[in-house]
């Protein structure tokens, strides 16, 4: 089976043949893992640069993410029951008192895509979910979402409650939502901001990798 024709499904999001293409994978003893690292990541890597270069918009990145998460779905459970890891463990939210959800779900599926274990806490999360995540969950990012202006302080608030707990150091915090840009991002502490869901997993796999090099 050749792996470009699953990252083509994921590229013109068809979540039917991704689904398909992968149970029949699967039964015929392609490694789950391959599957990941060979068809939906680069697929979803060029949904990311479509999307920075203008060519994709939303509704096209949303549809390509359902049909990496049609394959995503059958394949997960497996590569955590052989035991590899993930490139890194990510505890994702939108801040307390801010419902919106839209643009950290894709975010999450983005990063999930990638190769990473993501724990979405969902919206409206308040800053002690965050240092558990981080304490009993063992994240290795935080990933705050923010879409209104009166929630933004509240991202400085959850990194605060982090170093409060003493976990500050032992995780990366990135940033993202309309509102928020690189100098508000810089003004709460945050280690990066991502601008869109393409952009944030290269901006988690540059924080994995500088965590990896402390």
């Amino acid at each position: 089976m050749e792996f470009n024709d699953l990252a083509q499904m994921v590229i013109s999001g068809d979540h039917t043949g991704t689904e398909a293409w992968t149970r029949k994978a699967l039964d015929s003893g392609v490694e789950p893992s391959a599957i990941i690292e060979s068809g939906l990541i680069p697929g979803m890597d060029e949904v990311g640069r479509r999307f920075k270069s203008a060519e994709y918009h939303m509704p096209e990145v949303l549809i390509a993410a359902r049909a990496m998460k049609a394959s995503l779905v059958l394949v997960r459970p497996l590569v955590t029951a052989s035991g590899i890891e993930p490139k890194g463990r990510v505890a994702i939210g939108t801040v307390r008192g801010d419902l919106h959800d839209i643009g950290k779900n894709l975010v999450g599926m983005m990063l999930e895509g990638a190769g990473y274990e993501v724990n979405d806490l969902g919206a409206n999360v308040a800053p002690e979910a965050f240092v558990d995540a981080v304490e009993n969950g063992g994240a290795d990012l935080i990933a705050l979402s923010a879409l209104l202006t009166t929630t933004m302080p509240m991202m400085q608030r959850t990194i605060e409650a982090l170093t409060a707990a003493e976990v500050r150091d032992r995780v990366g915090v990135m940033v993202g939502g309309a509102p928020v840009n690189q100098a508000y991002a810089d003004q709460v502490g945050a280690d990066a901001y991502a601008p869109d869901s393409a952009t944030a997993v290269e901006v988690a796999d540059a924080l994995m990798k500088a965590r990896a090099g402390k």
